[in-house]
């Protein structure tokens, strides 16, 4: 099926990040006045249109839209914020009125407080994130379809459970009483889809889907429905298989677990708390010689890109870990002054809520074998295509997950494995990991599948 282009003739416009901008300088301006020491406000609109198809036929077809703003105020070493969706003037007022009392009450925080200006981002580079045009309803529902006829030509696919395709446009804003104020805009197309798989009275289901900022850099629909028929195919017949230390890969859409895991470790709050098992890692190695993992929030197009962070400071390309080497935390302002270290740009923008941590694009580099590579090194052991239930000890690293994916016998993808454990330290496993050669940029964070030599898997 060829895939039609959104319709520039739309009349549906998309969020205007100068409106909300203006909007949450209104909040801020009004906040002072109302007996704020400083402020932040931040305002978020977004607005989308979804179908969903079942059998051949439009199931649901959904359009929505919202406009919510955040508000953080400091009187002194205190802070409080709200959250609100009533932008009525006089919804304002009560949501202000409401943050500058509970700061006036709440307890004394040294390391609150809004970025220092200095620190704030000057010019802002121009990412591209925004195609505009909407989805014709149409355009969707034949998209459903075609991943829908795709996915039931795989042999013993029964059914689809869920299919739907979706555009979406969003728009934020923050600024500050100190000097900073900024908007941003980004749009988002997605195909999905959910097939059944049946052998008797055994039944099977799996997913694959696929989202772009562009509309032109979707994959198929007819890819996506075969690719999601067959992984439901695939696992017919799943069993378990004898446990002990083997080798497992990681298939590339559970691997970011492991970037996962690493970006909490090295999280500025948790460190500061003390709850991080890298917490004395600092500068050390901690993956393998030549193991680099990226971060580069100013990609064009990127799933997770932005110009600055969500206090107002500015972005930038780095390795978060340089051939192995751990290289930086992950800091907000108040994790920075409680380290007593400078800014990284990684404060994560919360609606009324005190800043988060968040990185923008991360990758693990890709090595120079290939996932059959890796499966063939193995020998003898499993591959991890699904996980279940991940626990993990903060302090001390060690970590399990239920997982579902298939037995490796001879180098060779063999029977689908399902109910199977999968435990280790990630101290012993990031220093043994291997990436493979199959990096795809479809996420925020990406990673290519991973071989770890030698892990203890629970089954049989």
């Amino acid at each position: 099926m060829t895939q039609t282009a959104p319709d520039p003739r739309s009349t549906q416009t998309a969020p205007d990040p100068e409106a909300l901008k203006n909007l949450a300088e209104d909040i801020v301006r009004d906040a002072l006045k109302a007996g704020a020491d400083a402020a932040e406000a931040g305002v978020a609109e977004s607005r989308s249109l979804e179908a969903s198809i079942r059998n051949g036929a439009l199931e649901d077809l959904e359009r929505s839209e919202s406009r919510d703003a955040g508000l953080r105020v400091f009187v002194g070493k205190r802070q409080a914020g709200v959250a609100f969706s009533d932008l009525s003037t006089q919804g304002r007022k009560l949501a202000i009125e409401r943050a500058v009392a509970m700061a006036k009450a709440a307890p004394e925080d040294p390391y609150c407080g809004l970025v220092e200006r200095e620190a704030l981002a000057g010019k802002l580079p121009d990412i591209p994130l925004y195609e505009a045009g909407e989805w014709d309803p149409a355009i969707l529902e034949n998209l459903g379809f075609a991943m829908e006829d795709a996915a039931l030509k795989i042999d013993e696919v029964e059914t689809i459970t869920q299919a739907g395709a979706g555009f979406g446009a969003g728009a934020g804003a923050l600024v500050t009483s100190n000097g900073f104020a900024a908007g941003r805009r980004g749009s988002t197309f997605s195909l999905g889809i959910a097939p059944l798989a049946k052998r008797g009275s055994v039944m099977e289901r799996d997913f694959y889907g696929h989202s772009a900022r562009r509309f032109g850099e979707l994959k198929s629909p007819e890819e996506i429905g075969r690719i999601a028929g067959e992984r439901a195919a695939a696992r017919l017949g799943s069993t378990k298989i004898k446990g002990g230390k083997m080798p497992v890969v990681f298939d590339s859409r559970v691997a970011t677990t492991f970037l996962s895991s690493l970006l909490g470790a090295i999280s500025g709050p948790a460190v500061a708390r003390g709850n991080s098992f890298l917490k004395s890692k600092m500068g050390e190695r901690v993956f393998a010689e030549g193991i680099d993992i990226v971060e580069d929030p100013l990609k064009a197009w990127g799933h997770g890109s932005r110009a600055f962070d969500g206090e107002g400071v500015a972005v930038r390309a780095r390795a978060l870990v340089e051939d192995g080497v751990l290289t930086t935390w992950l800091l907000n302002a108040s994790s920075a002054r409680q380290l007593g270290l400078p800014l990284t740009g990684h404060a994560a923008q919360g609606l009324g809520s005190p800043p988060g941590v968040r990185t923008s694009n991360v990758h693990l580099a890709a090595g120079e074998r290939s996932r059959d590579d890796l499966i063939a090194d193995a020998g003898t052991g499993l591959l991890v295509t699904e996980m279940f239930g991940p626990s993990l000890n903060e302090n001390t690293g060690d970590w399990s997950v239920g997982v579902a994916g298939f037995a490796i016998v001879d180098g060779k993808i063999a029977a689908p494995v399902s109910e199977m454990t999968v435990a280790g330290n990630l101290i012993e496993i990031f220093a043994r990991l291997e990436p493979g050669s199959d990096l795809e940029f479809d996420h925020a964070t990406n990673s290519p599948s991973i071989l770890v030599d030698a892990l203890s898997v629970g089954g049989l």
